[in-house]
């Protein structure tokens, strides 16, 4: 008995199934959410299409594209880069099984340009204001989101903290474990006394809570009635209260709180190869993307360089003491090393290659006799 040949939607979900075995589940579903939007677009305005090998770049795919763009004008170009890749990757992998399917469907130059967006950290005056708010709230919704802004992580990875996140990496040195989460990845971030303070009262509160909600709780560091979804919800909803209590005037989401973060650590010194890895980050792009400089930090860093160039060969001074020293061995070795030191300065400051001989010759005299003071000295021990 001949099988019955499967259908272009039969052969997508089954490819979907397969890479279900890789992907989160996340992940999976905006891979069938492209899928059922491009079957419906084919369905529709070309029913007659119903093998991949019918599949033609013009009409169908260019169409597809063209249909998106009208029926969702205010569709932003990252959702569009986000489709055009998860249906390139279908057609490119099914393609490699062995289906037959015309080559160059999607190209390059489908792709728009990504959209470019400012760092959205919050003031210096909004940033402090929101979070005394949080402190004086003193829930446990508002005490994740103090948290959250504490060590830069996502919202999903709060809401999946373990109930011992906080762990002792070493002699007086605590980190929180994120665990692997939407890069695939876990991390450990450092703790400071006021991170631990935090998650202190969380516990707290935590044991406070119906042991109903505890027991649908166990090993998650933060309670939840109903599954992520709700929690995060929540803890956004706690978070624009808190903002308009603050009286932030702009809209203030959990994200932000991370962007905030990541501004903070650049501010202080930390370098963006650490704080890729605090973020959990695969890409330093992506890094750069969270990082915003304040005029505050532009009119900080230009007049250190202006200062910097006002004295372009700035050299390290001996201090020296501020007795000259007594007559006494240790004394004069102490001198004869001043000496070198100042006789080195001033060599490097002369332009003369042959006066720089000469110091150099001058400074292995002097070498010479502090070597040999120091044999006296040690012969009078």
């Amino acid at each position: 008995m001949t099988q019955r040949p499967l259908s272009l939607d039969e052969i997508l979900e089954a490819h979907i199934q397969n890479l279900a075995l890789t992907l989160r589940p996340g992940t999976l579903e905006n891979y069938r959410s492209v899928v059922r939007r491009f079957l419906r677009y084919l369905h529709r305005d070309y029913p007659q299409v119903r093998r991949l090998a019918q599949l033609r770049r013009d009409p169908h795919i260019l169409g597809w594209f063209r249909c998106t763009c009208e029926q969702q004008p205010s569709i932003r170009n990252g959702t569009r880069i986000r489709n055009l890749l998860c249906l390139r990757r279908l057609l490119n992998d099914l393609a490699t099984n062995g289906h037959v399917l015309q080559p160059d469907l999607i190209r390059r130059e489908d792709f728009p340009p990504e959209d470019r967006h400012l760092p959205r950290a919050l003031s210096l005056q909004e940033d402090p204001s929101l979070q005394q708010e949080l402190r004086c709230t003193d829930t446990l919704h508002a005490n994740a989101l103090l948290l959250t802004r504490a060590i830069g992580m996502r919202i999903g990875e709060c809401i999946d903290l373990p109930l011992d996140c906080l762990q002792e990496i070493g002699v007086n040195q605590w980190a929180v474990h994120i665990p692997i989460g939407k890069m695939h990845t876990e991390r450990l971030v450092p703790a400071d006394s006021e991170v631990q303070r935090i998650v202190a009262r969380i516990l707290t509160l935590r044991s406070q809570a119906s042991p109903k909600l505890l027991a649908k709780s166990q090993g998650f560091l933060l309670p939840r009635k109903a599954g992520p979804h709700a929690l995060a919800h929540t803890l956004r909803s706690d978070l624009d209260d808190a903002a308009k209590r603050s009286v932030c005037p702009s809209h203030v989401t959990p994200h932000r709180l991370r962007h905030s973060f990541a501004s903070e650590m650049i501010r202080l010194g930390v370098s963006l190869p650490a704080l890729m890895q605090l973020l959990g980050h695969k890409d330093i792009r992506m890094t750069l993307r969270y990082v915003q400089i304040t005029q505050q930090d532009l009119q900080r860093e230009y007049h250190q360089a202006r200062n910097n160039a006002a004295q372009p060969h700035r050299m390290p001074v001996l201090p020296l003491p501020k007795n000259i020293p007594g007559a006494t061995l240790p004394g004069i070795h102490q001198a004869l090393e001043a000496t070198r030191h100042l006789l080195e300065m001033y060599r490097r400051q002369v332009g003369n290659e042959k006066s720089k001989r000469t110091l150099q010759r001058l400074d292995r005299r002097l070498l010479a006799v502090a070597s040999q003071i120091k044999q006296l000295e040690t012969g009078e021990k």
